[in-house]
């Protein structure tokens, strides 16, 4: 039995979701050690073969963002840089750091939920994952759990504003 496009891209949703549900949980990680809540995931053959959350402050890193942590695991899993047929969930668009990664990993689709308009390089603010003049573009498919993942971003940095402010009185007392 063969599926239509439409029974295809409704699989495909169903997927999507499913795996971004799971960056989700790992973007909440984040936010439980006052990282900001990021989380992605390298899927391959419908199986989770990488993972992470951001943990630039925890580990004094800058490249430890989510999608360098759960690219690094997913090149262990295969034995290989290139990660070939692999898509990458994401709860937020990758800055330029992750756009190059994921062009120089060969991956092959794209999930993310948020746009990042300050530093978003997958469409946003730039497209280093479809820049023709590279040797490898990614596909990409945005606004998979947009509400609950901006949310997400939105509470935590609304919080951390308003420590900041507590902590600047406290400094004037």
């Amino acid at each position: 039995m063969s599926l239509t496009k439409e029974q295809i891209k409704t699989e495909q949703d169903r997927l999507d979701a499913n795996f971004m549900k799971h960056a989700y949980q790992l973007a909440q990680q984040a936010e439980s050690h006052n990282e900001i809540p990021v989380g992605a995931v390298v899927v391959a053959d419908g199986k989770v073969i990488g993972e992470g959350f951001n943990q630039s402050i925890m580990l004094n890193d800058p490249s430890a963002h989510a999608e360098v942590i759960a690219v690094r695991q997913a090149g262990k899993y295969l034995q290989n840089y290139r990660l070939l047929d692999c898509t990458l969930y994401v709860t937020l668009e990758p800055c330029p750091m992750c756009a190059g990664l994921l062009v120089h990993g060969r991956i092959k689709r794209l999930v993310y939920a948020t746009n990042d308009r300050k530093t978003g390089a997958a469409g946003s603010l730039l497209d280093l994952v479809n820049h023709q003049g590279l040797n490898h573009q990614v596909e990409v498919n945005k606004g998979v759990m947009v509400a609950e993942c901006s949310a997400l971003l939105s509470a935590f940095f609304k919080r951390r504003r308003a420590e900041r402010k507590t902590e600047k009185k406290q400094r004037e007392i």
